[in-house]
């Protein structure tokens, strides 16, 4: 499988993240330079930051939990880790934030499952003078920093390969499947527009009506089964989520479709590389969500000593194939560590 070149390429990701990692801390360290510096013994020091992911029980945001947790163990920071148990769970990540106003953190993290829905709770503990650090999903309200990928120009890269994949199987026309978690979310809203807009250099394929499982796999197997035994005309897919992604390859292998319905997946999990692996999936759109967490609680360190962070930061993301899967660099990515959140 030929490997399709990323708008920032592999080296290039990696670098930036270690120059903005760098970079940031530094401004966190000079920020205090006349208290004696950044790191363990610097102003950021004890600061209580609590990090708030989209759900606990995904290996994806306990990714990101890992990053945090190494991310305070590295600054000095007193970071505790919380998530509700699902992504539909809005109304438990809401409570989540009101416990840590409680209890009077200095920052917050936050992974919001709303663009909206979380926006007063957000206030209210901007207005108790904590910093509050969103990544994955912008929120329509005021905040002290973002973390996340453009997944707009992330899934047109999808989309792009997608294309290729099929022409590469002789196919120029028929359907393609979009199989997402949840209806109305804005970061998959703009996954769908992305791919769309990817898949476009393809005039002959036409996406068909998405699937939304609720971020269960059994549900999202179901419905690529489905569409695949209802439809004869499918010749793609694309899964907006590790959850989607994996669903999608379990019906392709019980299908036994892996030659002749590409899929390309977003995110990555132990079950998703393994699929990459048996070619149940063809490409992944890597995000690093180990990133999310470690910056995350730095920018609500250095926001906590009045060192303003970058207002939005964007890591990118790398497409991961049979090709590259094995390369240090990319194997670091799909294999990352985890940790769970606090019960």
């Amino acid at each position: 499988m030929r490997r399709v070149k990323f708008s920032i390429s592999l080296v290039a990701v990696i670098a930036l993240l270690a120059v903005v990692v760098g970079v940031v801390a530094g401004r966190a360290t000079s920020a205090g330079a006349k208290s004696g510096g950044g790191g363990k013994g610097g102003p950021t020091a004890g600061k209580r930051i609590d990090v708030i992911v989209k759900a606990s029980d995904s290996s994806f945001w306990q990714t990101m939990l890992a990053g945090a947790k190494q991310g305070g163990t590295d600054y000095g920071l007193t970071v505790s880790l919380f998530g509700p148990t699902s992504e539909t769970d809005v109304n438990q990540q809401v409570q989540l934030v009101e416990n840590s106003i409680s209890r009077g953190v200095d920052g917050i993290v936050l992974a919001p499952n709303s663009s909206s829905a979380l926006n007063n709770v957000i206030d209210r503990a901007r207005k108790a003078k904590i910093k509050v650090i969103i990544a994955d999903t912008q929120v329509t309200t005021a905040v002290d920093g973002f973390i996340g990928t453009d997944n707009t120009k992330a899934a047109e890269q999808a989309g792009k390969r997608l294309c290729e994949l099929s022409q590469k199987a002789g196919k120029t026309s028929g359907d393609v499947l979009i199989e997402s978690s949840v209806a109305g979310v804005q970061v998959l809203k703009d996954r769908e527009t992305g791919f769309r807009s990817g898949l476009a250099t393809c005039s002959g394929l036409k996406v068909i009506e998405p699937r939304y499982n609720n971020n269960d796999i059994n549900t999202a197997a179901s419905q690529v089964n489905d569409t695949i035994t209802a439809n004869p005309n499918l010749v793609a897919v694309f899964a907006a989520n590790n959850t989607s992604g994996d669903g999608a390859a379990r019906a392709i292998k019980d299908n036994k479709a892996t030659d002749r319905i590409p899929v390309v997946s977003f995110d990555t999990d132990p079950q998703q590389v393994a699929a990459l692996g048996d070619g149940s999936l063809d490409t992944l759109v890597v995000q690093n969500p180990y990133f999310f967490g470690y910056q995350g609680v730095v920018e609500a360190g250095m926001a906590t000593v009045n060192s303003a962070p970058p207002p939005n930061l964007d890591p990118g993301a790398v497409l991961a194939d049979k090709s590259n899967m094995n390369e240090p660099a990319v194997k670091q990515l799909l294999t990352p560590p985890t940790t769970k959140a606090a019960k």
